[in-house]
């Protein structure tokens, strides 16, 4: 089923990879944006957006996890729920600074 959901959003997939592509870009410019940040709010972020840009590398390559739960968590919606709020949260940090 996940895969036939797939097929059927190319253009999901690909935007949400080159979002991924353009984040992490954005992070090698600029690693302030998580940087200056408590250790206590840093790593929850950290792991926020090795999920997002993770999952949004792993559909346009083929790659798909194994067990149910990590699938799920790395096909849409979840995937696209976790790099729209990284990307929320980096706007946001930008605005601030």
């Amino acid at each position: 089923m996940e895969i036939k959901i797939r097929r059927r959003l190319p253009g999901v997939t690909l935007g949400a990879m080159l979002l991924a592509a353009a984040l992490a870009l954005w992070l090698l410019w600029q690693p302030a944006l998580i940087s200056t940040l408590p250790m206590g709010l840093r790593l929850p972020l950290i792991g926020l957006g090795v999920w997002a840009l993770g999952a949004a590398f792993m559909a346009p390559m083929g790659l798909e996890a194994r067990q149910y739960w990590l699938r799920r968590m790395t096909t849409p919606p979840w995937s696209l729920v976790a790099l729209g709020a990284f990307t929320l949260v980096l706007l946001v940090r930008a605005a601030m600074a």
